[in-house]
């Protein structure tokens, strides 16, 4: 397991770079409800999990879910996601554990916070989301 520290002087320095891009892309698109942007960060044989279990296969499926629950989702709110370890199963294969926070526009914490678990593939020198579970982390 690497530290953050560690994973900044590894030799798959350029690819945990791009992998903290696709997780903050992740928080952009969300944060700015942005439906097309985040579902194009998947592969488009990707499951997904929700944080309530929702079981999604398929861009086309996480395009429809998406947009059923993102539009309006953030007015209240804001995100925060923060790599925290980045697993090389293979050179183009990597299991991202992310820490996730909800915050009032007041800046404080909203509900727990959650603790994603993405699997991404580097294809075409693109990381893409593969196969990832969001996971609320009961206080």
């Amino acid at each position: 397991m690497l530290s953050p520290m560690e994973m900044e002087t590894t030799t798959h320095n350029p690819d945990i770079r791009a992998i903290r891009h696709v997780v903050a892309a992740i928080e952009h698109s969300q944060n700015n409800e942005l439906a097309d942007a985040f579902v194009g960060l998947f592969r488009e044989d990707a499951v997904w999990t929700t944080g309530h279990g929702k079981r999604l296969f398929g861009r086309e499926e996480i395009s429809a879910f998406t947009r059923k629950v993102l539009p309006g989702a953030m007015s209240d709110s804001t995100a925060t996601y923060e790599v925290l370890h980045v697993l090389f199963i293979r050179p183009d294969v990597a299991a991202v554990t992310v820490h996730a926070q909800y915050w009032t526009l007041g800046g404080e914490p909203l509900g727990n916070p959650g603790s994603p678990l993405y699997v991404m593939a580097k294809e075409n020198n693109d990381w893409r989301l593969v196969a990832c579970q969001n996971t609320e982390i009961l206080a």
